[in-house]
């Protein structure tokens, strides 16, 4: 492989994977906090909605059917008030709720307990469209 090959390739996959610069959208929503334990769920509890394993540490979201609609679909990445960095939504909510979202705490059940119900602000970008070289690597946005 060339040198002008290889970097046009290592520019291409930079761009695929860049992560996502300010969003412009912003709703205010409220936020509850979930983990997967088994008394928690109906079936496996670390399998998220959209077929996502759910692993203590993973910064995740599950969001209410209404928020889908608005661009918050599997992969979107969000900023929650009051909490560092972002977060990916990886889970959904039952239909029974709107504007809302449940914030993923692995296994530490005293954390979402004390996270309780609030009402935050979220920013979010809609989920990025991967191209072949994230397809390929199974790596860009995870």
């Amino acid at each position: 492989m060339t040198r002008t090959a290889l970097l046009l390739a290592l520019a291409l996959l930079a761009t695929a994977c860049a992560t996502l610069g300010p969003s412009g959208r912003e709703l205010l929503v409220t936020a509850t906090a979930y983990n997967s334990l088994p008394h928690q769920t109906d079936g496996d509890p670390q399998l998220a909605a959209w077929g996502d394993r759910l692993r203590p540490g993973m910064r995740a979201v599950a969001v209410s059917p209404d928020l889908v609609a608005m661009g918050l679909e599997r992969g979107a990445r969000v900023r929650i008030e009051g909490l560092w960095g972002e977060y990916l939504v990886l889970d959904r909510m039952p239909a029974r709720w709107a504007r809302r979202i449940d914030i993923y705490m692995g296994t530490d059940r005293r954390a979402a307990q004390a996270w309780g119900k609030r009402h935050v602000r979220i920013t979010w970008q809609p989920a990025p469209q991967h191209g072949f070289w994230c397809s390929l690597l199974r790596s860009c946005g995870d």
